[in-house]
Formats: C-alpha cells, sequence, structure tokens
C-alpha cells in the first residue's frame, strides 16, 4: 500500500513509521522541512516539501498511485481542501482528515471523507476516566457519539437477562465472552459469573450505562 500523509508533526510522522515498519510505502508532505526530524533517522519513505493541496506536491508524492491520503496538518481547512483533491481529482480509494473543531465534522462529512476530531475524543476519554471506573473503552465509532465499552459482568448481576441491559437506540449488548469463546447474546441469554462483555452504549447515555452495570 502507498500512504501519502499530509503533516508531520506528532501525528504524522508516528504514523509514518508505524507505516513504514509495517512494509508500506510512506510519502509525508509538509510545508516546514524541519519538522522531517521527527521521522526516524533511517526513514525510507519519502519527503516532499510543500502544501498538500497543491496538486504538483501530490504528484511529487506519488499521489497517482496512492492507496490512502491521510491529512494531519496543523489547520482543519488545509486539511480538508487537500482531501478533497486527493478524493476528487486524483480519486484516492481511502481518504482520512483530522478535524480539531467538531462542529465542522458533519459538514466535512458531506463530502464523504471520515473524520477524526481529536479534540472531541480527548474530551470523551478524559469524562470516562472521570467518571467510569469499572470499564473501559475498546472502540469508538464516529467523533465519540457510539463507545465500545469492554467490561467483566459484576457478580451481582450473575444470573440476570441480557433483556434487563438493553435500550433501544443507547445500550446493546454485543458480544458475551466465556470461557475464551465469543459470542452474540440473544435477548434471553443469561449472564454468568466471569462473563466478559462489549456493550455498545450511546455517549449520551454513558451514565445510564454506569448505573445499569455499575450500581445496581
Amino acid at each position: 500500500m502507498h500512504v501519502v500523509i499530509m503533516g508531520c508533526g506528532r501525528a504524522g510522522s508516528r504514523l509514518a513509521r508505524r507505516l513504514e515498519h509495517q512494509g508500506h510505502s510512506v510519502a509525508v508532505i509538509d510545508k516546514d522541512p524541519r519538522s522531517f526530524h521527527l521521522l526516524d533517522v533511517d526513514f525510507k519513505g519519502k519527503k516532499v516539501k510543500g502544501v498538500g493541496f497543491d496538486a504538483e506536491v501530490l504528484v511529487d508524492a506519488g499521489i497517482e498511485k496512492a492507496d490512502a491520503f491521510v491529512a494531519v496538518g496543523s489547520g482543519d481547512n488545509s486539511n480538508i481542501v487537500s482531501s478533497v483533491i486527493a478524493k476528487d481529482v486524483f480519486h484516492v480509494p481511502r481518504v482520512i482528515t483530522r478535524i480539531y473543531d467538531p462542529r465542522r465534522a458533519n459538514i466535512y462529512r458531506r463530502f464523504g471523507i471520515p473524520t477524526v476530531s481529536p479534540v472531541r475524543w480527548g474530551v470523551n476519554r478524559i469524562l470516562d476516566l472521570l467518571f467510569l471506573e469499572h470499564s473501559h473503552s475498546r472502540d469508538t465509532f464516529g467523533n465519540g457519539e457510539v463507545e465500545l465499552m469492554e467490561f467483566e459482568l459484576p457478580g451481582n448481576l450473575a444470573g440476570r437477562s441480557v433483556r434487563d441491559f438493553e435500550i433501544p437506540g443507547e445500550l446493546h449488548v454485543a458480544t458475551i465472552e466465556r470461557f475464551g469463546q465469543a459470542s452474540m447474546p440473544l435477548a434471553g441469554t443469561r449472564f454468568e459469573k466471569g462473563d466478559l462483555l462489549n456493550v455498545l452504549v450511546s455517549r449520551a447515555s454513558m451514565q445510564k450505562f454506569n448505573k445499569m452495570f455499575f450500581m445496581v
């Protein structure tokens, strides 16, 4: 896979190193060549000085053969403009954009470009650390609107049914892992002591989740 990354800050440089270590071809674009010092000294990918919305710069980075384009520059506007060009002009199959202002995320999704909002993600993680003592987020969907929470069933809930802990559109027990094997439970499935649960939770319903499983 050939990946073009716009932005060689902490996120872009780390992503570039990880991808190269996994055997992928990588090109990194940044308007400040001094930022390339964040890459490994033995980084074999291409370093391109310029802005990610300049077609010539993108071509130099190999955008025409790219399988993916990731915009993690310091500005939302440059990130989205670069991503639109990568998607609509060069037809890159997979384009991902970092957005600092979470209010813009839904607007940019209309362009058909997935966005990552570190601000919203960070705030949600802090809230989890403040209020969720017994579980942790295994995955996040969208910009944190839905979380996949993993935890071991509290012993006092053994024998209760899955249906007792489901709220349509808010909480859904996705899987139960028991004796090392995972299954997708039915509404009538009963919990057993030692079950490892994965529960999909709407961010707005996180307090309900905490109360239903840990404050009963």
